[in-house]
């Protein structure tokens, strides 16, 4: 709607409550500024006849990329909240009137490439963030009246005399010829900026379009598959699935009277959860929007300033893949207003936690193998953003599997991240499956955060891959050992690890790049683990092998699995893989000793060390003779299918010569 020449008033649009790019370039539009919705990605109103004060709106819009109001005569205060505005990259407010008093503490988003505030009313000091040498940013600020060393700057009583002038001033030409140069390099920067914008939102808009005219064909609301997204064919698939819901209510601050409305004064019923960072409540907001209110008592008082920073970083953790914050509150004492209570408020995800459709669920309600791969690869890009999005990064995450929900279309998001309002309320005796091992010292603990999270993710991957509940560390060790052993024998073997509700529907290549990287993860030595860029792609490399061998015949897939042929042993995968382990590490089969490892068998040999002098004490046992097969053990392989390995206890059973354990 830009260039066409529209004029008049601009209706209010508050209303469009969807609406995410706004251009309306040259036109004869004003005088009132509108009311905006709070979703916009790019608003343009460059070159109209805007003379009054800015929206409200505007400095709530946390999802704006680009903001160009220049050339109007805008009036009132220019408000620093727009530098840092979380994901604004492109600032254009040129030749307005705006009025503000600029010092060098205000802060930046760091994403801020170009920023124009020529020819206004600014007076003070140009912020430390805006000065900073750097390649990447243009800033513009001549026209104003700045003090210091600062080039091309008013005297302060022009700006005094001129702030609520409605004439020209009176260096007209000078300052068109000055300004001219501030487009001029506005355009240069700003094409580059706005171009790149502009193909991500045109890929949004497409992605929108196509989802509309598909919605009455896919009812399916499972995870679709992201295999695609090596492939520049399915750039819109690609979008599709990784940002899954990408709306997020907007950041701001509640009243503690909408949060007791929301939940009914905190009612007990709504209680969701609880623990060492306080209480969680579900609430419903007076629009409709189902919201999750974690309510944390603060140990020690401070005034609410000294929330500020980290409130700042609360709100930048916006993503597709996390449960974002949407707003906070404080409740605070009346004698001193110190904060006695903190309120987070969150966005509800309703679908339960990954575990549920993992391993807890019923066959029929777990996740496909596509799924799981899909499940993955958000965790990873949660990681991810928590790592590099914002500054500083948030690393140390303790994540597990539980710490994972899914929305209405069962895209993953990560709950419980570190942030940095709990700090304070962890509790330092919380027992977890976590990176640092049982043993770990702090110093090296020191530079290896990142590869702490790496772990973590290695013990969901597990924990998907073999379909149970992952809770102790012998689970990690034992599951990971079988793993590895695994790699070395044939697909039928291999397939019998994973979960048997999927382990006809995954391609052995696609299963192996899983169980390699989730090897990887899970190593013990931090910097042996791979970066969360190099866990993306190898996820992505699995999903794309098994698009690929879902898309061909099933005469040419590699075997699926079948059940077991008549007279062929309970365990006849884990025979396969038994053995081939015992043939790379030279053993004969008289160390068959047999041990129930988390209901399935397995040789003694892949136990940790440590675990086998603390539980396991094998007899000696004479060799085979030549061409007779160990019957001994059959008695008992079907029995030790229904046990599962808890380590708190053991239960011996000796059969002739050799003892057999099985974990109660």
């Amino acid at each position: 709607m830009s260039r066409i020449i529209y004029s008049g008033q601009v209706p209010g649009l508050h209303n469009l409550t969807n609406l995410q790019v706004l251009d309306l370039e040259n036109n004869n539009l004003g005088p009132q500024f509108p009311s905006l919705p709070t979703k916009l990605v790019s608003l343009v109103l460059r070159k109209n006849k805007f003379h009054s004060a800015v929206s409200d709106e505007l400095s709530s819009c946390y999802q704006l990329k680009k903001l160009d109001i220049s050339l109007n005569e805008l009036v009132g205060l220019f408000s620093p909240s727009f530098l840092s505005l979380p994901s604004l990259t492109y600032l254009d407010i040129g030749g307005n009137k705006f009025t503000a008093k600029l010092s060098e503490n205000i802060s930046c988003n760091e994403q801020l490439s170009f920023v124009n505030l020529s020819e206004n009313r600014l007076t003070g000091e140009l912020p430390d963030c805006l000065q900073s040498s750097s390649r990447t940013r243009v800033v513009l600020y001549n026209g104003n009246c700045l003090s210091g060393r600062y080039q091309d700057q008013h005297p302060l009583s022009f700006c005094h005399s001129e702030a609520l002038a409605v004439g020209i001033s009176p260096h007209k030409e000078d300052e068109k010829r000055g300004y001219d140069k501030a487009v001029l390099a506005s355009s240069m920067v700003g094409g580059i900026v706005g171009a790149t914008a502009l193909l991500g939102l045109a890929f949004l808009f497409v992605k929108r379009e196509f989802a509309k005219q598909h919605r009455h064909v896919n009812k399916d609301p499972h995870t679709r598959l992201i295999v695609d997204k090596i492939s520049p064919a399915n750039t819109l698939q690609l979008l599709k699935d990784a940002i899954g819901s990408t709306w997020i209510p907007p950041y701001r601050t509640f009243v503690l009277d909408e949060l007791k409305e929301a939940t009914n004064n905190f009612n007990a019923l709504n209680l969701i959860g609880e623990g060492s960072y306080g209480q969680v409540y579900k609430g419903w907001l007076i629009d409709g929007t189902v919201v999750a209110i974690r309510s944390m008592k603060v140990k020690k008082r401070h005034s609410i300033h000294t929330y500020t920073h980290q409130l700042e970083l609360v709100a930048k953790l916006r993503h597709c893949h996390l449960v974002s914050a949407i707003g906070h509150c404080f409740e605070c004492c009346q004698d001193d207003s110190s904060v006695r209570r903190i309120f987070l408020v969150f966005e509800y995800v309703p679908n339960g936690t990954l575990r549920s459709f993992v391993s807890d669920g019923q066959p029929g309600q777990k996740f496909t193998w596509k799924q799981r791969i899909g499940a993955a690869v958000g965790v990873a890009r949660g990681i991810q953003f928590l790592h590099t999005g914002i500054v500083p990064g948030v690393y140390s995450n303790r994540l597990k599997i539980t710490d994972v929900l899914l929305d209405h279309d069962l895209h993953v998001k990560i709950s419980k991240y570190n942030l940095p309002l709990l700090a304070e309320t962890r509790r330092s005796d919380e027992v977890e499956v976590s990176s640092r091992g049982p043993k770990q010292d702090f110093v090296s603990m020191l530079g290896c955060e990142e590869k702490d999270d790496v772990y973590d993710l290695g013990v969901i991957l597990l924990e998907i891959i073999v379909g149970r509940t992952i809770i102790s560390f012998s689970d990690i060790s034992v599951s990971k050992d079988i793993l590895s052993v695994s790699l070395t024998a044939d697909s039928i073997a291999r397939r019998s690890i994973v979960d048997p509700a999927i382990h006809k529907e995954c391609s052995d290549d696609s299963l192996k790049t899983l169980i390699e990287l989730c090897i990887r993860c899970l190593s013990t030595v931090p910097s042996e683990r791979p970066s969360v860029e190099d866990v993306l792609w190898n996820l992505l490399f699995a999903a794309q092998v098994q698009e690929m061998w879902h898309r061909e015949p099933s005469s040419n897939r590699d075997s699926p699995v079948h059940a077991p042929s008549a007279g062929s042993s309970p365990s006849f995968a884990w025979r396969s893989i038994i053995e081939a382990h015992e043939a790379a590490e030279g053993r004969s089969r008289s160390a068959w000793a047999r041990i129930c490892l988390s209901g399935r068998m397995a040789s003694t040999n892949l136990r940790p060390p440590q675990m086998l002098e603390k539980h396991v004490s094998i007899s000696n046992s004479p060799p085979l003779e030549e061409g007779k097969e160990d019957r001994s053990m059959h008695k008992y392989e079907g029995e030790c299918e229904n046990y599962i390995l808890q380590c708190a206890e053991c239960k011996t059973r000796v059969h002739d010569n050799q003892k057999v354990y099985m974990y109660k």
